[in-house]
């Protein structure tokens, strides 16, 4: 492997991120990133972003095709820089099965190279036994919802992974991995676990870890699908972008330092949080910008956040389009008047308690729903409708009993008997496969992450 001779790896620590493992980058980034050396490939490859159904389901998020060209950019990167490589949350959800789907795929483009790679393995789901232990022994607490944790959410629930901090990581870099796979894990701490363990400043590192995560949405103009580069440094560390034609601004530095935050002088994470009073962003030169100031508070009781996924049923979808204003007046008596005579028309077959209706209005409140403030009537909307039932068949019935109602359903002021619903698919209705929810989103104690979350080695010629 060849390696850069000028690099100073005591006084700074050289970033590549990847903002989401198979969304792709322009390789002209590659190219940049290269001139100067890297110590590290950082890319996250998960979320609850896309909700929970990859968590509940063990589904790969991403497309497999566009992981493995991502994978393989980012592995003659390694070759040619020397560089670590940190994949954090494989596969979307993080769960033992994202891992493995992950590695193989990982073993698969190292074989093909012909050059040894050591990949540290670490899992992060917790078995229900464990969490069972933890709530009675009162080490379990309400995290963001504030609903308490019950044995029958844990008894429900597929899938539980701990969002792992930067321990772990640490603790696997004993073995000298030349490549670190994680289960779910805190996105800075891809970025931040190798830097500190190396003695860089810890608040400064997952600082510098929170603005790299996400690629080059730090970038102005924010851009997805790209990489960003970071300099982490004894008092300070650099945001910077890949490409000559981009540039990195204090507004941009800043703003993702804000992004996905409910309080924005304080990061909490694995362990302790950030305290970013004290940061400061200074433009350097036109592309670079400088960070100062961010320091590490430690918990008196380290907790990790839990994620568990529960199967809630099967849905199937009925996408179409009103037009007459007349009728979208009358839409909240319709959809109740038409739920209650669905009701009726499958009663003895099939019960209430089997089934939700939900209606998607778009064009009136689609997106806010209740909390929409204008509510000036428009002309036409987009209407979705989903049903979860306990069963497929039980969700297609339901759709296609209210599709039949509602192409003919009388209200005040109608002057046509047909035509209420314009269709734009036949069939009219989707099956869309098994629904998850979150069932488990959680804090829980955990006084020593490295020795619950241990890791194991596999050597890949």
């Amino acid at each position: 492997m060849l390696r850069n001779p000028q690099r100073r790896e005591n006084d700074e620590f050289i970033v590549l991120s990847h903002g989401m493992l198979g969304y792709g980058f322009p390789e002209a980034s590659v190219e940049s990133a290269l001139r100067g050396g890297l110590d590290l490939i950082a890319v996250d490859a998960g979320s609850t972003d896309p909700g929970p159904y990859y968590l509940g389901s063990n589904a790969m998020f991403g497309d497999i095709d566009m992981v493995r060209r991502d994978l393989a950019l980012l592995l003659d990167v390694q070759e040619e820089s020397g560089a670590k490589l940190v994949i954090g949350s494989a596969g979307g959800g993080g769960t033992n099965s994202h891992v493995d789907q992950t590695l193989e795929i990982l073993k698969e483009e190292v074989a093909r190279r012909g050059r040894q790679r050591r990949i540290a393995v670490i899992y992060s789901e917790v078995s229900k036994d464990e969490l069972r232990t933890a709530l009675r022994g009162g080490k379990i607490h309400t995290f963001e919802s504030q609903r308490s944790l019950t044995e029958e959410d844990i008894d429900a629930t597929t899938q539980v992974v701990a969002q792992l901090g930067v321990e772990p990581m640490i603790a696997a870099l004993r073995d000298e991995p030349d490549i670190i796979l994680c289960g779910r894990a805190w996105d800075p701490a891809n970025i931040a676990a190798i830097p500190i363990a190396r003695g860089f400043d810890r608040g400064l590192s997952i600082h510098a870890g929170k603005i790299l995560e996400c690629g080059s949405l730090a970038v102005s103009p924010p851009q997805g699908a790209d990489l960003i580069m970071g300099r982490i440094r004894r008092n300070d560390f650099i945001i910077e972008p890949c490409r000559d034609s981009q540039r990195c601004t204090v507004e941009s530095v800043a703003a993702h330092t804000f992004y996905e935050k409910s309080d924005p002088l304080h990061l909490p994470g694995p362990g302790g949080q950030s305290d970013l009073s004290e940061s400061t962003y200074e433009q350097i030169d036109p592309r670079r910008v400088r960070v100062t100031g961010s320091r590490f508070i430690a918990d008196q009781i380290p907790k990790l956040k839990l994620e568990g996924a529960r199967h809630r049923g099967w849905r199937n979808v009925l996408v179409a389009g009103l037009r007459d204003p007349i009728m979208i007046q009358h839409i909240d008596s319709m959809q109740r008047d038409a739920s209650q005579r669905v009701r009726e028309l499958v009663s003895g077959r099939i019960s209430a308690d089997q089934y939700v209706i939900t209606f998607h209005r778009y064009g009136l409140d689609g997106v806010m729903g209740a909390l929409e403030p204008i509510r000036a009537t428009p002309h036409e909307i987009g209407l979705v409708i989903e049903v979860v039932g306990q069963s497929a068949k039980i969700a297609a019935t339901i759709v296609a009993t209210l599709r039949s109602l509602l192409l003919h359903w009388p209200y005040p002021g109608r002057i046509a008997t047909a035509g209420n619903l314009a269709l734009p698919f036949s069939p009219a209705e989707f099956p869309g496969g098994a629904v998850y929810e979150f069932s488990v989103y959680h804090l829980m104690e955990c006084s020593d992450a490295a020795a619950r979350f241990t890791h194991r080695l596999e050597v890949v010629q």
